[in-house]
Protein backbone atom coordinates (compact mmCIF):
# COMPACT_ATOMS: atom_id res chain seq x y z
CA UNK A 1 0.00 0.00 0.00
CA UNK A 2 1.53 3.45 -1.17
CA UNK A 3 -0.21 5.91 1.12
CA UNK A 4 0.88 10.07 2.03
CA UNK A 5 1.66 9.82 5.21
CA UNK A 6 2.30 13.18 5.87
CA UNK A 7 -0.46 14.36 8.27
CA UNK A 8 -1.79 12.38 11.17
CA UNK A 9 -4.91 10.51 10.24
CA UNK A 10 -6.33 8.20 12.91
CA UNK A 11 -8.17 5.86 10.28
CA UNK A 12 -5.12 5.18 7.83
CA UNK A 13 -2.74 4.63 11.06
CA UNK A 14 -5.01 1.61 11.97
CA UNK A 15 -4.93 0.21 8.62
CA UNK A 16 -1.49 0.49 8.59
CA UNK A 17 -0.92 -1.10 12.33
CA UNK A 18 -3.15 -3.73 11.04
CA UNK A 19 -0.95 -4.28 7.98
CA UNK A 20 2.36 -3.98 9.79
CA UNK A 21 1.45 -4.21 13.74
CA UNK A 22 1.70 -1.85 15.75
CA UNK A 23 5.53 0.26 16.39
CA UNK A 24 8.12 -2.01 18.78
CA UNK A 25 8.46 -0.78 22.63
CA UNK A 26 11.96 0.15 23.63
CA UNK A 27 12.43 -2.76 24.75
CA UNK A 28 12.11 -4.39 21.68
CA UNK A 29 14.16 -1.57 19.97
CA UNK A 30 17.18 -2.07 22.36
CA UNK A 31 16.81 -5.93 21.66
CA UNK A 32 16.82 -5.76 18.14
CA UNK A 33 19.70 -2.78 18.13
CA UNK A 34 17.58 -0.37 16.23
CA UNK A 35 14.44 -0.65 14.20
CA UNK A 36 15.53 2.24 11.73
CA UNK A 37 17.82 1.84 8.35
CA UNK A 38 20.40 4.72 7.77
CA UNK A 39 20.00 7.16 4.67
CA UNK A 40 19.32 4.62 1.63
CA UNK A 41 19.85 6.07 -2.21
CA UNK A 42 17.06 5.05 -4.35
CA UNK A 43 18.87 3.93 -8.20
CA UNK A 44 15.77 2.77 -8.92
CA UNK A 45 11.62 2.35 -8.90
CA UNK A 46 8.26 1.59 -10.33
CA UNK A 47 6.50 3.76 -12.54
CA UNK A 48 4.46 5.11 -9.80
CA UNK A 49 6.79 6.09 -7.28
CA UNK A 50 9.42 7.20 -9.64
CA UNK A 51 6.15 9.80 -10.88
CA UNK A 52 6.70 10.90 -7.06
CA UNK A 53 9.90 11.26 -7.18
CA UNK A 54 10.40 13.75 -10.31
CA UNK A 55 8.41 15.85 -9.08
CA UNK A 56 11.09 17.62 -7.06
CA UNK A 57 15.21 18.16 -7.79
CA UNK A 58 16.25 16.44 -4.55
CA UNK A 59 17.93 13.13 -3.87
CA UNK A 60 16.17 10.41 -4.33
CA UNK A 61 16.38 8.51 -0.59
CA UNK A 62 14.52 6.81 1.84
CA UNK A 63 14.71 5.22 5.38
CA UNK A 64 13.04 1.64 6.29
CA UNK A 65 11.50 1.37 9.54
CA UNK A 66 10.65 -2.56 11.32
CA UNK A 67 7.86 -3.45 12.45
CA UNK A 68 6.48 -6.38 14.28
CA UNK A 69 4.66 -7.74 10.88
CA UNK A 70 6.13 -5.77 7.61
CA UNK A 71 7.92 -2.60 6.92
CA UNK A 72 7.44 0.85 6.03
CA UNK A 73 9.82 2.48 3.58
CA UNK A 74 9.17 6.18 3.80
CA UNK A 75 10.31 8.79 1.36
CA UNK A 76 9.93 12.16 0.58
CA UNK A 77 8.57 14.13 -2.39
CA UNK A 78 8.39 18.33 -2.62
CA UNK A 79 7.19 18.50 0.81
CA UNK A 80 5.07 15.33 1.28
CA UNK A 81 6.33 12.28 3.24
CA UNK A 82 4.86 8.99 1.01
CA UNK A 83 5.04 5.35 3.03
CA UNK A 84 5.32 2.00 0.79
CA UNK A 85 3.76 -0.11 3.71
CA UNK A 86 4.70 -4.18 2.79
CA UNK A 87 4.18 -6.81 5.00
CA UNK A 88 6.43 -9.61 5.52
CA UNK A 89 4.19 -11.94 3.01
CA UNK A 90 4.01 -9.95 0.67
CA UNK A 91 7.88 -8.41 0.81
CA UNK A 92 10.40 -10.12 -1.56
CA UNK A 93 14.49 -8.61 -1.61
CA UNK A 94 16.73 -9.41 -4.35
CA UNK A 95 20.40 -9.18 -3.93
CA UNK A 96 21.45 -7.45 -7.24
CA UNK A 97 24.52 -7.43 -9.16
CA UNK A 98 27.15 -5.49 -6.79
CA UNK A 99 25.97 -3.64 -4.00
CA UNK A 100 22.29 -3.15 -4.80
CA UNK A 101 19.75 -4.64 -3.40
CA UNK A 102 15.91 -4.90 -4.73
CA UNK A 103 12.32 -4.71 -2.60
CA UNK A 104 9.41 -5.56 -4.15
CA UNK A 105 6.09 -5.56 -2.97
CA UNK A 106 3.00 -6.44 -5.90
CA UNK A 107 3.55 -3.85 -8.58
CA UNK A 108 6.11 -1.57 -6.32
CA UNK A 109 9.68 -1.77 -6.83
CA UNK A 110 12.29 0.14 -4.95
CA UNK A 111 16.30 -0.17 -5.72
CA UNK A 112 18.42 0.64 -3.31
CA UNK A 113 22.55 1.14 -3.21
CA UNK A 114 24.25 -0.87 -0.61
CA UNK A 115 27.45 0.70 -0.46
CA UNK A 116 27.95 1.10 2.80
CA UNK A 117 28.33 -2.31 5.98
CA UNK A 118 25.31 -0.50 7.99
CA UNK A 119 22.72 -1.09 4.81
CA UNK A 120 24.04 -4.44 3.70
CA UNK A 121 23.54 -5.59 7.70
CA UNK A 122 20.09 -3.97 7.81
CA UNK A 123 19.02 -5.92 4.89
CA UNK A 124 20.05 -8.91 6.95
CA UNK A 125 18.23 -7.71 9.87
CA UNK A 126 14.89 -7.87 7.87
CA UNK A 127 15.74 -11.26 6.17
CA UNK A 128 15.94 -12.28 10.30
CA UNK A 129 12.80 -10.72 11.37
CA UNK A 130 11.24 -12.23 7.93
CA UNK A 131 12.23 -15.62 8.87
CA UNK A 132 11.56 -15.46 12.66
CA UNK A 133 7.78 -14.77 11.67
CA UNK A 134 7.26 -17.18 8.67
CA UNK A 135 6.05 -19.81 10.48
CA UNK A 136 2.64 -17.91 11.34
CA UNK A 137 2.08 -17.77 7.63
CA UNK A 138 3.73 -20.73 5.68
Amino acid sequence: MLANVSYNNKAQRESIDTLVGKPFTLMNRLKLGGVGSPKLHVVSSSKEIDSLFVLDHNDNTCNIELRPNGIILRFRSLLETYGLIIPYYKLTIFKGTGEAYSIHMEHHKVGISAKSKNVRDFFKKIQQQKARISDNYL
